[in-house]
């Protein structure tokens, strides 16, 4: 088998840090991927959630295929480029903030998150950067001093950069409320941290890796609260939560709070390597020129390929069906979960597309269940599914179809799903 060979090949040339399944893709449209051995898998991974225009989109192929036809790369701090400022501007019009906006791009998520915290200093004059536990913000030294997630993420690397602090997370099925969640945060700031240090609090509207976790309204309401009080901006991490998967273009539009910063990656270019920080005007324009940026940043492959993401969503009606896929995939969990026999099912949760089962011994307990939940991934896989783990407790299955899957592959994939978690249970109660 060549993937065989291909794994053999990996291990000899690729640091042992960089974690793979043993899937080597040869090809692939929208939802469905085929391996260099010919087997055929449903893809509930999706990139984690770059392509919710699915796998090479038609119009995000031409619109690639036009821009390489001109040019590749200039470096828009060198040669400027149209696309990148039509794209500013699209994302100026949309994002969360309730006011006029600016916007900078760049390559990665973690680039984004940690221009964000660069730009909230330059404007608040301030260094402290309030994250959540469970949170993922990437992993540079920055991204990881933000992210509230040990392992694999933080293990061995520090030391980490100071002046990062972390407050809990709302979890309903663990019983974290959001009134012991904002009083977390209120004695964060009793005990470590003068509030008028602090130059912004980072948040997923959805925690992606942290377990699919969704901040309930009133919790980030509450934040916005004492943001605004304090002199504290809110940056939005809408990096695996935005982009329609939820059912809107970003998680913040489902509780209506304003955020000063939104960052941007995975879904923005449907497959191709771009991010964004957008924000109020005058936060944006708080650094100064030739503060921000990077060689590739706002790539013109990428630029273009994210223009083509926003028309797709938008004439496609991307957030309307992830509302529909959302409901009819949370409806097939929740049945299973209400059979006899499937009580290690302790919660069924999503927004929109963005949906998730943790696995648990019991339901009154609710202890973690990591062993279940990594069989029913081996066993998807063996079956021609695709799916991700997550949760700061690795007992959570997160399902990120491509938002353009067709009804019968979905229909095919849900039926996998279903038959992975009978023989996952039958294997473990032997």
């Amino acid at each position: 088998m060549v993937s065989a060979e291909l794994q053999s090949r990996q291990k000899a040339a690729v640091a042992a840090g960089v974690a793979t399944r043993a899937i080597y893709a040869a090809r692939a449209q929208n939802a469905e991927l085929w391996d260099v051995d010919g087997k055929r898998y449903i893809d509930f991974a999706a990139g984690i959630a770059v392509n919710n225009t699915g796998h090479r989109h038609s119009k995000i192929m031409e619109a690639v295929r036009q821009q390489a036809d001109h040019f590749t790369h200039t470096c828009f701090h060198v040669v400027p480029y149209e696309g990148y400022v039509r794209l500013a501007e699209r994302l100026n019009a949309i994002a969360p903030t309730g006011t006029e906006n600016r916007t900078m791009f760049a390559t990665t998520g973690a680039e984004a998150v940690e221009n964000a915290v660069k730009i909230a200093r330059a404007y608040t004059g301030r260094s402290g950067i309030v994250a959540f536990s469970g949170a993922f913000h990437g992993r540079t030294m920055l991204g990881m001093a933000l992210t509230g997630k040990v392992n694999p993420y933080k293990k061995n690397f520090g030391p980490f950069p100071s002046e990062i602090f972390h407050a809990p997370f709302p979890n309903t099925f663990l019983g974290i409320s959001v009134e012991a969640a904002i009083a977390g945060l209120e004695g964060l700031f009793a005990s470590d941290v003068d509030p008028a240090r602090i130059a912004a609090f980072i948040v997923e509207p959805v925690q992606g890796e942290g377990g699919f976790n969704i901040a309930p309204p009133e919790f980030l309401w509450r934040l916005r609260e004492i943001a605004d009080r304090h002199g504290i901006l809110l940056i939005a991490d809408e990096i695996q939560a935005g982009m329609a998967r939820t059912g809107k273009m970003y998680g913040f539009e489902h509780s209506g709070v304003h955020a000063d910063l939104v960052t941007m990656a995975k879904g923005l270019a449907g497959g191709f390597p771009l991010s964004a920080v957008t924000g109020r005007m005058e936060v944006m324009n708080a650094a100064h020129p030739g503060g921000l940026g990077g060689t590739y940043a706002g790539n013109p492959i990428a630029i273009a390929a994210a223009n083509a993401v926003l028309d797709v969503i938008e004439e496609e009606g991307l957030c309307e069906r992830a509302v529909r896929l959302g409901e009819r995939i949370t409806a097939r969990l929740s049945a299973i979960a209400n059979r006899q026999g499937m009580e290690r099912i302790g919660d069924v949760r999503g927004l929109g597309a963005m949906v998730a089962f943790e696995l648990v011994t019991d339901r009154q307990t609710k202890d973690a269940s990591p062993e279940l939940t990594a069989r029913i991934v081996a066993e998807a896989e063996k079956r021609g599914l695709i799916l991700l783990s997550c949760g700061t407790r690795a007992n959570v299955i997160r399902l990120l179809p491509p938002l353009t899957i067709e009804e019968n592959i979905l229909a095919e994939a849900l039926d996998m799903l279903e038959a992975s978690i009978e023989a996952a249970f039958s294997a473990i109660e032997v």
